[in-house]
C-alpha cells in the first residue's frame, strides 16, 4: 500500500480513545483510521506496570496487521508506562498523549497551578509531573486518581446524581489547591467534562489532550512525508475485544461517518 494512504492506528483500553479519534478526524479528515479498544480487559489503570506493558505490546501487534503508518496510544495509562518499551521494539512512529496534554496545560495555566486527574496507574507513574517539569519547572502540579470515572464512562453514566457525587468526592482536594487548569489525564474523562466543570466551576480550564495529540500526529506525518492530501477518501474501522454494543451508546457519539457519502465505514469485531 502507498505509504501516504496507509491508515493511522489508534488503541485504548476501551471506548475512551474515541475522543482522540474524533480529534484526529476533525484535524486530519483525509486520513483513514484503525481503532482498537481492548474492552475485554478495561480498565488498565488498576493493572501492574508489567501487565500494562504486555497488553500494550499486544495492541500494537494487532494494529500492525493493517500496515499502519503510525500509532497513537489513546490511553494515558499505556502512555505513562509502556511508551518507551513500544518505541524500543517497533519501528513505526508511536505517539502518546502525556506530552501533548502537558504542553497544552502549560500553555493554558495563568497561575501555574495545574491539577491532573487520571487512573491509579497514571497518577502513580508521575508521568505528567515529569512532562510538565521539563516544559516549565515553575508550574506546581497537584494530582488525584479517579478510578471510578472509567467504569462510569464505559457504562454510559455520564451525568446524574451518582456521577456528580463521585466527581465531588474526587475533586474537592484539587479545588482547595486553587488550581486554574485541570488535565483530564485519561481519554475517558472528557466524556465527563460537563460534570467535572460543574464541580470545579467555570474559572478552571479543562485540558483534553486529544486536540494537541492530533496536532502532534500531523507533525509526525508531515515529517515522514506520509500526510494524506485533501483528495483522499478515508475509511474508519473499529475493533473491540468484547461488548461491541458499547459503541452504540450515547457516550460514543457523535462519531462521523454514518452514511455521509464520504466512504467512511464502521466495522465492529470481537
Amino acid at each position: 500500500m502507498n505509504g501516504v494512504r496507509r491508515p493511522i492506528g489508534v488503541f485504548d483500553s476501551g471506548i475512551g480513545g474515541l475522543t482522540v479519534v474524533k480529534a484526529l478526524i476533525e484535524d486530519l479528515p483525509s486520513e483513514s483510521i484503525i481503532y482498537f479498544g481492548d474492552t475485554a480487559r478495561v480498565p488498565y489503570g488498576t493493572k501492574s506496570k508489567s501487565t500494562i506493558v504486555r497488553f500494550s505490546l499486544e495492541n500494537v501487534e494487532f494494529l500492525l496487521r493493517f500496515d499502519v503508518k503510525c500509532i497513537v496510544i489513546a490511553c494515558n495509562t499505556s502512555s505513562s508506562w509502556a511508551l518507551p518499551t513500544l518505541r524500543k521494539y517497533f519501528k513505526v512512529p508511536i505517539i502518546g498523549v502525556i506530552r501533548p496534554g502537558a504542553l497544552a496545560a502549560v500553555r493554558q495555566t495563568r497561575t501555574k497551578r495545574v491539577g491532573v486527574i487520571g487512573t491509579n496507574a497514571t497518577i502513580k507513574s508521575l508521568a505528567y509531573e515529569m512532562a510538565i517539569r521539563r516544559i516549565d519547572p515553575r508550574v506546581k502540579v497537584f494530582s488525584q486518581s479517579c478510578p471510578l470515572f472509567v467504569p462510569l464512562v464505559e457504562e454510559g453514566w455520564l451525568n446524574g446524581g451518582i456521577s456528580r457525587q463521585i466527581a465531588n468526592h474526587y475533586l474537592t482536594t484539587l479545588k482547595r489547591q486553587r488550581i486554574d487548569t485541570l488535565i483530564l489525564g485519561c481519554t475517558h474523562y472528557p466524556l465527563l467534562a460537563p460534570v467535572i466543570q460543574e464541580v470545579l466551576g467555570s474559572s478552571t480550564t479543562l485540558v483534553d489532550s486529544a486536540q494537541q495529540t492530533a496536532a502532534e500526529v500531523r507533525g509526525v506525518l508531515m515529517g515522514a512525508d506520509t500526510l494524506c492530501d485533501g483528495s483522499a477518501k478515508p475509511r474508519y474501522r473499529f475493533f473491540v475485544t468484547d461488548e461491541p454494543s458499547h459503541f452504540n451508546q450515547p457516550s460514543c457519539q457523535p462519531l462521523p461517518g454514518s452514511g455521509d457519502g464520504c466512504g467512511r465505514t464502521r466495522q465492529f469485531f470481537q
